[in-house]
Order: C-alpha cells, then sequence, then structure tokens
C-alpha cells in the first residue's frame, strides 16, 4: 500500500514541478527492475507534435474526384504521393466492370460479381484518401469548391447538403443522355443492366400468357438496339444466344416471336473496326435472323417510319449532366457536348480541374495554328530559311507536342518535306536546301488532316487515369525539371509529356461462343479461339482477386447450369 502511495506522490510531484521529470527512477519490485523516464514538458511537447501534425496537414494539396469510374480507379490505385490529400465524391460507393455489362443483362454473369467497393480500394493505399457518398449539385471553379448533397438514406426528409474545398479537381463524371430517359433503357450503370434483365425475363413471361394475340406476342417480344457500337452489337449477341439456348428450354411456345433489331445510322454497324470484322458481323447478324436497319428516317427524305416494339436499349448519343453543363456555361464552353481539355487533360480556361474519360475530349492543338512559331523555333540561326538538320534537331520535340505529325511523317518522311527539285541542281544534297516560311507551310499543309477523336470507352479513361497519378506523382521533381517538350510558344519546355493514347485492341462478341478481335499490328482474328482470348482478357482486367473469381465463377456455371431466368 504505502509503494501505491509512494508512486502517487511522485506523479504528483512530476506533474507539478515538470522540471523533477528529467530524472530516471530505477526501483527494485519483487524479483525485477522498473525503469521509467519522463522528459520535461511533456505536455508541451504532445502539443507540439499536434500542432506540427495540423501543420502538415495543412500544407497537403487537396484533391477531390468527382466519381468512381474507371479513369478514377485507376488514378486512385497509382497515386501514392503523400503530399495529396484526397476526396472522393460519389453516389456510387463501387467501382463497376463496364464492358461486362451487356453479359449481365441476361443472367451470364451476377450483377455483384463486376463490382469492387470503392472502400477495398483506398483501404489498401498510404496516402490520405476518403470517400464521400454524394452527389456534386454545383462546381465553383472561381472559388475553388464543390457543393455536394448526401445521398445515403436518413431518417431526416432534407438531404444533408455540404461544400467542399479543392486546390485540384478531377471529373471523371459519366454521362446520360437527356430526351429518351421515358422512353429508351440505357446501359451504362449496373442498375441499367438489373433493370434491363428483369424487364427482359418480364417479355418472355408475359408473352406467355393465354389470352394474347400473335401480333401483341411479337411486339412484346421485339427488341430493339440503337447503336450498332461494341456494346449494342454484344447486348443483341447476348439476348440471341439466350434466346437459342435458354429460351427454347424454357418458353418453347413463345420462341418464334422473338424479333432483334439493331438500329444504325451509318452505315455499317461496328464501323470502328476493321472491314474484315464488320462484313463478317452483318453476315452473321443476317443468317441468324437479326435485323440490321441503317435508321428509321430515310436518308436524304423527311420520311420517316415506325414499328411497335416491346424494349428499346439505346446504345449511342451520349450527354453531359445537367452539373456538368453548368460548369461548362461557367468556363464559356456552354456551345459543346464534352468538355475541352489540353493534352494534358486540363480543363480549358481552368488551370486547377481535369476531365477525364467520356465526360471530356482532348482539343488537340493543330500544327498550321503554330506553323509560324514552330518555324521560329526550328529556325535556330535566324536565318529566315530552315534547313534540314534544324528541322531535324527539333522533330523530336514536335512529334511529341503534335501526335498528328508522328502519324504524318510516317507516311512521308522528314526528308520528303524538304524535296524540292527547283532547288536540287545536278547532285546536290538535301541537306543544303534551304525552305522558306511558305514552303514550309506548303509542305505541311495536310498534316492535320491526321488530327483523330479519341473514342470514349473504359480503355481510354483507364489510361488516363493512369496518366495522370503519374503527372501528380512527379508534380514537385517536374516543377524543378520539366520533362516535356520545348514550348512552341513561349521559352523552356512543358512540366509533363502529353497524354498519348495507346490502342491495345478491342473485342465484339458475337453468337454462338464467337468472337471478333482486332489486335495492334492489323491482327484480326474471328471465332472461338478469340472467345477464349476474350475471357482470359476480361478475367485478367478485373480490379480484384475477388472479382476475378466471381467473373470467373459465374462463366463455369452458366456453361454446366445455363444462364439465370430469375426476375431479380
Amino acid at each position: 500500500m504505502r509503494s501505491f502511495n509512494f508512486f502517487g506522490r511522485l506523479c504528483t510531484a512530476f506533474h507539478d514541478y515538470p522540471s523533477l521529470s528529467k530524472i530516471i527512477v530505477v526501483s527494485t519490485l519483487s524479483s525485477g527492475s522498473l525503469i521509467a523516464y519522463s522528459e520535461a514538458n511533456t505536455n508541451n511537447r504532445n502539443r507540439g507534435r499536434v500542432a506540427h501534425a495540423d501543420a502538415v496537414a495543412s500544407k497537403k494539396k487537396k484533391v477531390v474526384v468527382l466519381g468512381t469510374g474507371w479513369a478514377a480507379m485507376t488514378f486512385l490505385k497509382n497515386l501514392n504521393n503523400c503530399i495529396y490529400e484526397v476526396e472522393v465524391v460519389s453516389p456510387r460507393n463501387f467501382f463497376l466492370f463496364t464492358p461486362l455489362l451487356p453479359s449481365v443483362t441476361c443472367g451470364k454473369v451476377e450483377a455483384r460479381s463486376i463490382v469492387e467497393p470503392i472502400h477495398n480500394i483506398i483501404r489498401k493505399k498510404n496516402i490520405d484518401v476518403r470517400y464521400r457518398e454524394a452527389e456534386c449539385t454545383k462546381i465553383d471553379p472561381a472559388n475553388n469548391k464543390i457543393y455536394c448533397r448526401a445521398t445515403a438514406n436518413t431518417n431526416s426528409k432534407r438531404r444533408e447538403e455540404f461544400a467542399i474545398d479543392y486546390d485540384y479537381l478531377i471529373i471523371v463524371n459519366t454521362f446520360n443522355t437527356p430526351g429518351v430517359e421515358g422512353n429508351c433503357h440505357f446501359l451504362k450503370e449496373i442498375d441499367d443492366a438489373q433493370k434491363i434483365r428483369r424487364n427482359v425475363i418480364d417479355a418472355f413471361e408475359k408473352a406467355s400468357l393465354p389470352n394474347l394475340t400473335e401480333e401483341e406476342r411479337k411486339k412484346i417480344l421485339h427488341f430493339v438496339v440503337v447503336g450498332g457500337g461494341p456494346t449494342g452489337v454484344e447486348f443483341a449477341t447476348e439476348l440471341h444466344d439466350f434466346v437459342n439456348e435458354d429460351v427454347v428450354k424454357l418458353y418453347p411456345m413463345v420462341q418464334n416471336f422473338v424479333k432483334i433489331t439493331v438500329l444504325e445510322a451509318t452505315d455499317h454497324i461496328l464501323n470502328m473496326f476493321d472491314k474484315r470484322i464488320t462484313k463478317f458481323a452483318e453476315h452473321k447478324f443476317g443468317r441468324d435472323n437479326i435485323e440490321n436497319e441503317i435508321c428509321t428516317k430515310a436518308k436524304g427524305s423527311d420520311k420517316t417510319t415506325s414499328m411497335p416494339y416491346g424494349m428499346v436499349l439505346w446504345s449511342t448519343g451520349i450527354g453531359p449532366r445537367p452539373i456538368v453543363k453548368d460548369f461548362m456555361k461557367q468556363i464559356s464552353q456552354g456551345n459543346r457536348r464534352t468538355l475541352a481539355t489540353d493534352e494534358w487533360l486540363r480543363v480549358e480556361g481552368v488551370g486547377n480541374v481535369y476531365a477525364l474519360g467520356d465526360c471530356a475530349a482532348i482539343n488537340q492543338r493543330k500544327v498550321m495554328e503554330d506553323i509560324t512559331e514552330i518555324f521560329k523555333k526550328a529556325d535556330a540561326d535566324n536565318s529566315g530559311t530552315l534547313t534540314l538538320k534544324e528541322f531535324q534537331d527539333i522533330s523530336n520535340d514536335i512529334c511529341e507536342r503534335y501526335p498528328q505529325m508522328q502519324l504524318y511523317l510516317k507516311s512521308k518522311p522528314v526528308r520528303n518535306i524538304f524535296d524540292r527539285p527547283s532547288q536540287v541542281k545536278g547532285k546536290a544534297s538535301k541537306e543544303s536546301i534551304e525552305l522558306r516560311i511558305e514552303e514550309f507551310k506548303s509542305a505541311l499543309s495536310e498534316v492535320d488532316t491526321q488530327l483523330k477523336n479519341l473514342p470514349a470507352t473504359a480503355q481510354v479513361a483507364n489510361q488516363q487515369g493512369a496518366y495522370l497519378a503519374k503527372c501528380f506523382n512527379r508534380m514537385e521533381e517536374c516543377e524543378i525539371n520539366p520533362e516535356g517538350p520545348t514550348r512552341i510558344r513561349g521559352t523552356g519546355r512543358h512540366r509533363f509529356r502529353p497524354f498519348r493514347y495507346r490502342h491495345l485492341g478491342q473485342f465484339a462478341p458475337l453468337e454462338g461462343e464467337q468472337t471478333a478481335a482486332q489486335l495492334p499490328g492489323d491482327w484480326v482474328s474471328i471465332g472461338h479461339s478469340s472467345q477464349w482470348l476474350w475471357y482470359s482478357i476480361y478475367a485478367s482486367k478485373q480490379v480484384s482477386w475477388r472479382t476475378r473469381a466471381l467473373v470467373v465463377s459465374n462463366w463455369i456455371r452458366r456453361f454446366i447450369f445455363g444462364r439465370d431466368t430469375s426476375a431479380i
């Protein structure tokens, strides 16, 4: 008891007289020893540490990410610089593997198998990342602030509203299509796929009722797909396989009333693929009784046609959300369909806002807009003429800054640009030729015809997110040592290299376990072997082993037991 009184008095003394706490107390207790050391002004030091931690936190740059799509997922997975405080705002608290959405519509893959909770992604990060389940209602670029409304269910009738400040804003919101919501289905979110699945099953159940006429059954079982791109074609093929593999067993009385129509405004379906794939797909559609119509309004005429249908899937014509529209008006981009960004993914007119994925389009500068500055930058001796060597010295920077120049020089080498017969006399070499600015402009007059817009695909968004994370990781380093190309307008170099999309190939699943694959190097494959390649690549691209195992098990289950036809 005396020991406890002794230590109690000792603690009181240390508390009242902090200077005494620099002593070392050694006391023998039973068979062991206790060694205690306490520094003076412990409380002050603790307060100092807290203040230091707050100061460090206040120095961190605040990055707000709107959305949890492909670009957001790859940005978060690749960001590893601790100088940032990241806040993710989205009403969807999971990442969705969108390429497998068509498989969900007909029960080939379960919805939960292709989603990964966002918390599973951010909890593995060693940086400060938080998630807010809310929808952004307004972006205020003038004050670096966004306004949000909570989407989580609460007992209160009024949803909580709050504002978030940012140093950098990254917009990766997906798009919707105003004007057709009441009449069509979309296939952008997991809810869309589940709704389509229920409607497809309900259509067959309804068509099986005994009191319907043949015309009514035909209307109910007429499925129309608007858009002949990969999503529309894949849904049509999934539905066709569902009818031929499962409906014949479950709804044999109505299988002959099923009709699938793909509407495409251009001349061919899958027009972004190789012509060999387009031709094969159209031939196969015709053989399998999937109708492919060019459009419902005759070209060059105001005459329109109508057709009865049971369900319409809209797989084309995306449009911005109201929040993005409002933001575009604030930054004088109200006349565009998507946000315009530069080659570094920064929204034009707002230096600290980035836009990735299908809500944005890179506004690539044209060579002919900067042709005078390019000529001056290459003319090292300021002679007013340009030699082959002078152009070659700067050609790498020009090709990096203007990707269309690189494509143009593949078909027309640099030496050919300086091929001017009027200047070549006898055996004079091209190195001796000097071009005036008018001749230089004439030689590159067709270079901008090589400009191409990037498709609104998961592959593009995935690469953009990884690129932007790399830039953020090296932000401080590249401020000191820029690694980008030479500035054509101005002096010095750009901080980073511009974003460059690398096309890794594309797939178009067709009916009967066949897939068309177009890979780099003009490699085209169509058939069952490509289907197995599709399986392996899509399994490997899953963001976690959990979803990978679920998706593969769903495929195996479908092979053994068929598709799940329950309307849930």
